[in-house]
């Protein structure tokens, strides 16, 4: 019968030694110190993140990104995408984070990570004064845009389909409000203070309202908008969960704030 030879204790021991060592190095070679950082945006969402008349990026979203940023002293670059795309260019490494009003969902749980919340504000439905009451019932028959691969577009299809509603998903909001302006379709779900400042109070939304009570339902909406980074980030989720404590305390964050919206939009 053949013998097993064994290794003597203190070889087996250095053996070890040797690949903790080299699994260490592995690891400190994989880490990043996140000195730059790529962040995806949909520029078609404002006040938080679209362009002014000569191409620049602006909104609340990427100043709150810049100011993390400045805070974590890493060197941020945007990259644009639409919304629909924007997951999967996160996951594809297009870019490292997402800063563009994404809510925090459990179905988005699934394939990303997020920081904690910066800002969180109601969905609500936008139609033609006096038109509807916006209950789900009201909307039976009627056709209703929403923003594709949106936390809007999910309630709407989960609940206002149900009723019988015929929801029409949008690249962006824009096309949807051009739409309801036109006729093409009867009313819009959108977050509040994006319908306000993209429509409601624009001279294009004259005549429109908001119509019915906030939606806020946690299965549909969330709890608030978060910072998206790939699930194996998690340092980099950390770093802007830190970045984001600091702007809320030293008083960034509602610096920033004060520049879009004349009431607090944290949220609870």
């Amino acid at each position: 019968m053949p013998r097993i030879r064994t290794v003597p204790l203190r070889v087996a021991g250095f053996l070890a030694s040797v690949a903790l060592l080299l699994a260490a190095t592995t690891v400190a070679a994989q880490a990043r110190d996140w000195n730059a950082v790529r962040i995806g945006v949909d520029a078609t969402y404002k006040p938080f993140t679209f362009k002014t008349a000569d191409g620049r990026l602006t909104g609340f979203d990427v100043d709150i990104a810049k100011a993390l940023c400045v805070e974590m002293k890493a060197q941020c670059t945007f990259v644009e995408s639409s919304w629909e795309g924007i997951i999967p260019g996160l996951r594809a490494n297009k870019f490292d984070a997402i800063i563009s009003s994404m809510s925090i969902t459990e179905e988005r749980r699934k394939a990303v990570d997020f920081s904690d919340k910066y800002y969180q504000t109601p969905t609500a439905v936008v139609a033609k004064a006096g038109s509807i009451d916006g209950s789900p019932q009201s909307l039976k028959g009627k056709r209703v845009g929403v923003l594709k691969a949106s936390i809007q577009e999910q309630y709407a299809r989960g609940e206002l389909a149900k009723a019988g509603a015929n929801v029409v998903a949008y690249d962006s909001t824009q096309q949807s409000y051009l739409d309801l302006k036109s006729g093409r379709i009867d009313a819009v779900v959108v977050d509040k203070f994006e319908g306000r400042g993209g429509f409601v109070d624009t001279p294009d939304g004259k005549g429109y309202a908001f119509v019915g009570p906030d939606l806020d339902d946690p299965k549909y909406f969330g709890s608030g908008a978060g910072v998206a980074v790939r699930k194996t980030d998690a340092d980099l989720r950390d770093r802007f969960n830190v970045a984001l404590k600091a702007i809320r305390a030293n008083g960034t964050w509602k610096k920033v704030a004060d520049q879009y919206f004349d009431f607090d939009i944290y949220g609870k």
